[in-house]
């Protein structure tokens, strides 16, 4: 073998050793568990490091919706330190599938990409419990609810209440004592339901549940909130 195949072998060699090397190294840099987490349509990319990996990683995210090609940066998502983005405008419409991908890169080195689950959030959100407010009227108790709200804002910088980008329905329990006594569903165009309570001088509480029909999910129930009848 001769002296000039020698040193092309050597340098193969070397060559393979540095791209393993490379490799390696974008490979124990690579995000974890990069995957959406939804509440009220709020909608928060979320990921972990590796446990071997540097401690000055910074982040960068890009989404897409389903069937585009390419990928957009989040601006506010790029060279961050912390482990989440929130996606939640760049992801608005419930109705949409979304992607979402992160890279960490040290010294100017970048892992490989890591591409979340395709996201639906109108099928993966879950929901907030309503507030419940209470008056008493001559008719009885008058229970009002007041939906979750959305992170997305409205014309007026309102921010959006859920039930204008998903149809749900509200559950609403009557407790005497601690004993449940009464349970009513409302529809989410409803804004209030009023019942009908006889004894005077009687302490009623109430808790609601949010209900999402499509899929059958409850929300945790709402704290307690009591009224004393004259």
């Amino acid at each position: 073998m001769s002296i000039l195949t020698q040193l092309l072998l050597l340098c193969n060699v070397m060559f393979l050793c540095w791209a393993n090397s490379s490799l390696a190294k974008r490979e124990y840099m690579a995000p974890l568990e990069v995957k959406f987490h939804s509440l009220d349509f709020r909608n928060v990319l979320h990921w972990k490091c590796q446990p071997r990996a540097p401690n000055n990683l910074q982040y960068f995210v890009e989404y897409k919706v389903y069937g585009n090609k390419h990928w957009t940066a989040c601006k506010r998502c790029q060279g961050i330190l912390k482990h989440q983005c929130d996606l939640s405008q760049e992801t608005s419409d419930p109705r949409q599938w979304y992607y979402a991908r992160v890279q960490a890169v040290s010294s100017k080195n970048p892992s490989s990409w890591v591409i979340s689950s395709r996201f639906h959030p109108q099928w993966e959100t879950t929901f907030s419990p309503p507030q419940i407010r209470l008056n008493v009227t001559e008719e009885g108790i008058v229970v009002q609810i007041r939906p979750p709200r959305s992170p997305l804002r409205g014309q007026k910088n309102t921010r959006i209440s859920v039930t204008e980008l998903q149809q749900l329905r509200f559950k609403i329990y009557l407790m005497q004592n601690g004993v449940e006594e009464q349970i009513h569903e409302m529809e989410c165009q409803s804004q209030k339901v009023v019942i009908q309570v006889f004894e005077p001088t009687t302490t009623y509480c109430f808790q609601a549940i949010t209900i999402m029909p499509l899929s059958g999910r409850l929300s945790r129930k709402s704290p307690s909130t009591c009224i004393t009848t004259p």
